[in-house]
């Protein structure tokens, strides 16, 4: 090669003379094709220019969407697959609606139904009350062990169980304290923090509930019935996924709240640090006898003020205790739990560590009303902190066994603005029922959850109603979604233990 800029057999020719090409034609582009590298000119179709500039891009971007359908479809698939396995033996839609949503207390033609209120006129409401003040506090409470806070699914802990240890949930007349601040004229409203939580957050529910309210005198107690709903934790209750049916199904919608409320007991006495170390109060237990194990639990009995001398108290319960800068905070421990990942479409093993957000967000569509439950029971007993623990199956067909794969600490009022939850509004629905009771004669009255509608209503029953020798819908079916009676001795479908049960009839 001679090297000289631009000769004809230079390996970099940038100098093309195009008149060295003595047949290139006008008319025939051909010979300029082999040198020109600019873009070929734009057909005079402008749009159609544009659409082709763009099309490189397309088959990719219709691929995503073919994709995205392809799986929307599969989810689909499986919903309805779901659907016909659940529904093979009652082809019937009505009915299946009819048989899960059914009144939590059998409505009797004698009861005299006084109110019908749509939950649409409790969502406007507002009241605002001042900070509570303890009347006294009972019980005793062991530390919360800060391992638990290090749990992954890669290292996940094993659920014990602690069948040992009491758990009490004994309603608002049967409690000696609340009738000895009755006595006292303490208070003219008595109720515990269990059923102030499920009237605040009624318009989250779907599922009926009813508590029984009694005037005697000038005072209301609200009360919950002897082996109420309440007791249970309810599962994938504003789900849109439909549950199985069948009562004896270990996903159907009893069978759930009974494994939750196991799991929710369970785990708030395995995250402590168990070394006897107590924090102890104003008073023993009050439903323990002499000798009990019982579970760590302390009693807030507190006192809020609704009117002039209108006051109310109410029994609120936190389940261990934390030193933070030297001073100890008090903390409600509470467990979400998971039975099949195909239900919900978030597999907690896989996404709890990466996308916990993802997670949350998943229970919050699917438990709204029990995580709103939760947080305004942490806000009744001024907890300071409360952990969420994420608990799941073995296996998605072994409802015995469990691990639990992560615990969350949140402040009470800062994850009630995270889910929308308003204080005012949670006391402005109390406000509204106790005005609305204290206008009733004396006696019995029972309030329910309309089943199929966003409704509660306020029925007139006999003094007679809900005692012992009273006719109501048992739980029949308690065996069949217990754990195993060696594991689980003492347990019982409400979530109480049978000692609790003992002193229930005490009382």
């Amino acid at each position: 090669s001679s090297g000289k800029p631009g000769s004809a057999d230079s390996p970099f020719d940038f100098s093309l003379d195009l008149d060295a090409f003595p047949l290139a034609n006008p008319d025939d582009g051909s010979a300029f094709r082999l040198v020109d590298t600019k873009p070929t000119p734009r057909p005079k179709f402008g749009p159609k220019w544009r659409f082709n500039q763009h099309r490189p891009q397309l088959p990719q971007r219709r691929d995503e969407e073919v994709e995205a359908r392809k799986r929307e479809a599969e989810k689909e698939r499986a919903r309805r697959d779901r659907l016909y396995n659940l529904n093979r033996s009652n082809q019937n839609q009505q009915r299946r609606e009819a048989a899960i949503f059914k009144s939590s207390v059998d409505i009797q033609p004698e009861w005299n139904m006084l109110e019908q209120i749509p939950f649409s006129t409790f969502t406007k409401l507002s009241f605002s009350v001042s900070d509570p003040e303890d009347l006294l506090l009972c019980g005793a409470l062991e530390y919360y062990d800060r391992s638990f806070d290090r749990i992954t699914p890669k290292n996940e802990r094993r659920l014990e169980r602690f069948k040992n240890r009491n758990f009490f949930k004994v309603t608002t007349t049967d409690d000696p304290v609340i009738r000895r601040l009755a006595n006292e004229d303490k208070a003219t409203v008595f109720a515990t923090d269990t059923i102030l939580a499920t009237l605040m957050c009624a318009p989250r529910s779907v599922y009926s509930w009813d508590i029984v309210v009694q005037r005697v005198g000038n005072k209301l107690f609200f009360d919950k019935r002897d082996g109420s709903q309440l007791d249970l934790l309810s599962v994938h209750e504003t789900s849109q996924e439909p549950l199985p049916e069948a009562k004896d199904d270990i996903n159907s919608a009893y069978s759930l709240s009974v494994e939750a409320a196991y799991i929710n007991q369970n785990f708030s006495q395995q995250v402590l640090v168990r070394d006897g170390n107590k924090v102890s109060f104003d008073e023993p237990n009050p439903f323990a006898n002499e000798g009990d194990e019982v579970a760590s639990v302390a009693y807030r009995y507190r006192r809020w003020k609704l009117d002039g001398d209108m006051y109310l108290v109410a029994r609120c319960e936190v389940q261990s205790v934390v030193e933070v800068s030297n001073k100890n905070s008090f903390v409600t421990l509470n467990a979400l739990n998971e039975f099949d990942p195909k239900y919900s479409g978030v597999d907690w093993r896989q996404k709890l560590e990466t996308q916990r957000g993802a997670v949350l967000a998943t229970e919050l569509k699917n438990n709204a009303n029990k995580l709103a439950k939760w947080t305004a029971q942490a806000i009744l007993a001024s907890a300071d902190l409360m952990k969420l623990g994420y608990v799941t199956r073995v296996h998605p067909r072994d409802h015995f066994n469990h691990v639990i794969l992560g615990v969350v600490g949140y402040k009470p009022r800062d994850f009630a603005s995270q889910i929308n939850l308003n204080t005012s509004n949670m006391w402005g629905i109390v406000k509204s029922i106790v005005d609305l009771c204290m206008k009733l004669n004396e006696g019995k009255y029972v309030l329910v959850k309309d089943p199929s509608k966003p409704q509660v209503r306020i029925y007139e029953v006999p003094a007679d109603a809900f005692e012992n020798d009273y006719v109501e819908e048992p739980l029949p079916e308690e065996e069949q979604v217990q754990p195993p009676s060696e594991d689980a001795e003492g347990v019982e479908a409400n979530g109480t233990t049978t000692d609790d049960k003992e002193i229930e009839a005490q009382t």
